[in-house]
Protein backbone atom coordinates (compact mmCIF):
# COMPACT_ATOMS: atom_id res chain seq x y z
CA UNK A 1 0.00 0.00 0.00
CA UNK A 2 1.49 3.38 -1.20
CA UNK A 3 0.25 5.38 1.90
CA UNK A 4 1.65 2.87 4.43
CA UNK A 5 5.06 3.07 3.29
CA UNK A 6 5.37 7.11 2.66
CA UNK A 7 4.65 6.87 6.31
CA UNK A 8 7.21 4.48 7.30
CA UNK A 9 9.68 6.15 4.94
CA UNK A 10 8.62 9.35 6.70
CA UNK A 11 8.66 8.19 10.32
CA UNK A 12 11.05 5.20 11.43
CA UNK A 13 13.77 5.52 8.44
CA UNK A 14 13.85 9.82 8.92
CA UNK A 15 13.97 9.19 13.36
CA UNK A 16 16.83 12.06 12.96
CA UNK A 17 13.80 14.68 11.97
CA UNK A 18 12.08 13.67 15.26
CA UNK A 19 15.10 13.42 17.53
CA UNK A 20 16.27 17.17 16.43
CA UNK A 21 12.40 18.55 17.03
CA UNK A 22 11.99 17.24 20.06
CA UNK A 23 15.33 18.97 21.50
CA UNK A 24 14.95 21.91 19.74
CA UNK A 25 12.60 22.63 22.39
CA UNK A 26 14.93 21.41 25.54
CA UNK A 27 17.81 19.19 26.42
CA UNK A 28 16.44 15.60 27.34
CA UNK A 29 18.03 12.15 27.74
CA UNK A 30 17.03 9.42 24.57
CA UNK A 31 14.32 7.79 26.92
CA UNK A 32 12.22 10.74 27.17
CA UNK A 33 13.00 11.74 23.57
CA UNK A 34 11.46 7.87 22.33
CA UNK A 35 8.24 8.67 24.70
CA UNK A 36 7.73 12.05 23.13
CA UNK A 37 7.91 10.90 19.85
CA UNK A 38 5.25 8.40 20.71
CA UNK A 39 3.15 10.97 22.61
CA UNK A 40 3.39 13.76 19.80
CA UNK A 41 4.22 11.72 16.66
CA UNK A 42 2.00 8.65 16.99
CA UNK A 43 5.18 5.92 16.68
CA UNK A 44 7.22 4.54 19.02
CA UNK A 45 11.07 3.92 17.87
CA UNK A 46 13.00 0.94 18.68
CA UNK A 47 15.47 1.59 21.82
CA UNK A 48 18.34 0.27 20.14
CA UNK A 49 17.43 2.38 16.97
CA UNK A 50 16.73 5.63 19.04
CA UNK A 51 20.21 5.13 20.74
CA UNK A 52 22.08 4.96 17.33
CA UNK A 53 20.38 7.56 15.67
CA UNK A 54 21.54 9.72 18.56
CA UNK A 55 24.90 8.37 18.27
CA UNK A 56 25.18 9.61 14.47
CA UNK A 57 23.76 12.51 15.37
CA UNK A 58 26.20 13.29 18.08
CA UNK A 59 29.37 11.92 15.99
CA UNK A 60 28.15 14.00 13.07
CA UNK A 61 27.65 17.46 15.34
CA UNK A 62 24.23 17.83 15.08
CA UNK A 63 23.62 16.80 18.69
CA UNK A 64 26.07 17.20 21.60
CA UNK A 65 25.78 15.09 24.68
CA UNK A 66 26.43 15.45 28.87
CA UNK A 67 26.20 13.31 31.68
CA UNK A 68 23.85 14.10 34.34
CA UNK A 69 24.42 11.87 37.15
CA UNK A 70 24.30 8.40 35.31
CA UNK A 71 21.48 9.84 32.55
CA UNK A 72 23.22 11.28 29.28
CA UNK A 73 21.03 14.63 28.02
CA UNK A 74 21.58 15.08 24.43
CA UNK A 75 20.94 18.98 22.97
CA UNK A 76 20.62 20.10 19.64
CA UNK A 77 23.57 22.18 18.65
CA UNK A 78 23.63 25.03 16.14
CA UNK A 79 24.56 22.47 13.42
CA UNK A 80 21.17 20.20 13.97
CA UNK A 81 19.38 23.45 14.29
CA UNK A 82 20.00 24.64 10.68
CA UNK A 83 19.79 21.16 9.46
CA UNK A 84 16.20 20.87 11.17
CA UNK A 85 15.28 24.14 9.40
CA UNK A 86 16.01 22.78 5.77
CA UNK A 87 14.18 20.31 6.51
CA UNK A 88 11.46 21.54 7.57
CA UNK A 89 11.60 23.81 4.48
CA UNK A 90 12.55 20.68 1.67
CA UNK A 91 8.91 19.26 3.23
CA UNK A 92 7.12 22.63 2.94
CA UNK A 93 8.15 23.08 -0.59
CA UNK A 94 7.12 19.02 -1.35
CA UNK A 95 3.59 19.70 -0.06
CA UNK A 96 3.65 22.61 -2.35
CA UNK A 97 4.48 21.46 -5.15
CA UNK A 98 1.69 18.60 -4.56
CA UNK A 99 -0.89 20.77 -4.08
CA UNK A 100 -0.10 22.27 -7.77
Amino acid sequence: MPLKRLKELNTRECLWLYILRILSEKPMHAYVIRSMISERFGFRPGTVTAYKVLYLLQRSGFVSKRSSGRQVVYTITPKGSAALKEAALFYRERVRLLEK
